[in-house]
């Protein structure tokens, strides 16, 4: 699997060396710049996955770097911004912006927004998974209309359960770790130490059983989307 590649641009240094460090940590290539002319530059040397992008820049503003992006590239990328301005946001929204971010923010939930943004765009944990209908078996699932059927017919899930799903579904096949669902699917809440067995539970007795695959349950580890058969078309 490749690394992620993501680009931060903000004119405070201390935020671009924060965020920097902890999404190195988190297994993301990071590159940051201090202001739009130099972002646009290093995207265009070397393209990004996801751009971090603060309104607020010296110069050529963030609204200015995402129109100027928006006209070659649809590069996911998510607003830093200090303000709660609705016009603000609305405006960032019809230039491109895939997702906001508001100033102090928890380096935890921006790694879930990030993950979130990516996986929507097609471009997040499973690069080759590009498509927006994705099949296992008899199970197929429309990123599109966030839609899940199981040999034609629709499964109706909960947001949480189509996250999690799809979260095990792009890592098929490979253990995904309690803190990495807790991270993705469950960044807004206080009380994380049932939420993902319990969702579990939920997603197993909509979904059913299935000759095709299963929902592994690695104790004290995690949960694994096992394929059982070859995937099928």
């Amino acid at each position: 699997m490749e690394t992620e590649r993501i680009l931060v641009v903000d004119d405070d240094e201390k935020i671009c060396q924060i965020l920097t460090l902890y999404l190195r940590s988190r297994g993301y290539e990071v590159t940051s710049c201090r202001n739009g002319s130099n972002a646009l530059t290093a995207f265009s040397d070397s393209a990004a996955d996801l751009i971090i992008l603060d309104i607020t820049l010296p110069g050529m503003d963030g609204l200015s770097v995402l129109r100027k992006l928006r006209e070659t590239s649809n590069v996911p990328v998510i607003m830093l911004t200090a303000h709660t301005d609705e016009d603000e946001r609305v405006r960032a929204l019809g230039l491109g912006a895939d997702d906001f971010i508001i100033k102090p923010f928890d380096p935890k939930e921006l790694v879930a927004r990030i993950r979130a943004v990516l996986r929507r765009s097609g471009s997040g944990p499973a690069k080759s998974v590009k498509q927006d209908l994705l099949s296992v078996g008899d199970l197929t699932i429309d990123r599109t209309s966030r839609r899940v059927r199981r040999s034609g017919t629709e499964i109706k899930l909960a947001d949480r359960e189509y996250e999690l799903l799809l979260l095990l579904v792009l890592y098929k096949n490979r253990v995904v770790k309690r803190s990495r669902i807790l991270e993705d699917v469950f960044p807004d809440l206080s009380d994380l130490s049932r939420s993902p067995d319990v969702h579990i539970s939920r997603l197993k007795s909509r979904l059913g059983p299935s000759d095709d695959w299963a929902i592994e349950t690695i104790p004290r580890v995690g949960y694994r989307f096992a394929v059982r058969k070859q995937d099928r078309g």
